[in-house]
């Protein structure tokens, strides 16, 4: 393996034997380190700024305030961290109300060990990560709340009428993307190489005019709502 750095982490959660579990989970990851943890938002605005972690994991039901009325103050704290909420909750308000506050991404505690640690992966990149049971619900937050997507990216512009079409193996490609795949995990469904996934998604994205794959996956829903 290279030498670069692991990308560090700061846990958020009241449960301590969450907390242990998260810590030991991770840590089998050799390019992941928890560099601290704390038991609530007020623990968590102390320490953070000092460890600057490049990814925070935010539990939502926390003592005296909720996780998504914290990661504001997160992210002021520490500009640099991407915080990705990880919980029980799979209501839709919360999800809304996390990405509006400037979450990377909202992970749902049933998540597989090694989807964790990629989903980190994926995060730290600047990539908007999502549950792929929390997709539909993310459609709904666009079309009827108007949320904008992590890291406030610029409104996408319509499809022209007469764009390029996008090719059978992009359509593929796109219908993944809808389902919350990763460029990895569609790779392996389509028994293609991650970086010409890498390709078929950047293709999709410029014949659609979106600017990114959240985008892409509101998209792809509302055209199979209308039947399109």
């Amino acid at each position: 393996m290279s030498q670069t750095a692991a990308i560090t982490l700061f846990l958020i959660d009241d449960h301590t034997l969450l907390r242990r579990g998260l810590v030991a989970l991770l840590g089998q990851h050799a390019d992941l380190q928890v560099v601290g943890e704390a038991g609530d938002a007020g623990q968590a605005l102390r320490l953070v700024p000092q460890l600057r972690p490049q990814v925070i994991l935010l539990d939502n039901h926390l003592p005296g305030v909720r996780g998504v009325d914290a990661i504001a103050g997160l992210r002021e704290a520490s500009p640099g961290s991407r915080v990705i909420m990880l919980t029980v909750s799979e209501d839709g308000e919360d999800l809304a109300t996390a990405l509006r506050h400037g979450a990377q991404g909202y992970l749902l505690k049933t998540i597989d060990g090694d989807l964790l640690a990629e989903a980190v992966r994926r995060a730290a990149r600047g990539e908007p990560v999502v549950s792929p049971e929390m997709m539909g619900k993310l459609v709904a937050a666009f079309q009827t709340q108007g949320v904008p997507e992590p890291q406030a990216a610029p409104p996408a512009e319509p499809v022209e009428e007469g764009a390029a079409p996008l090719s059978p193996r992009e359509e593929e490609v796109l219908r993944e993307i809808a389902r919350g795949a990763s460029n990895k995990e569609i790779a392996r469904t389509l028994d293609i190489a991650e970086t010409t996934v890498k390709i078929h998604v950047q293709h999709i994205l410029r014949k659609l005019g979106l600017n990114s794959r959240v985008q892409a996956a509101v998209y792809a829903s509302d055209r199979a709502r209308i039947g399109q």
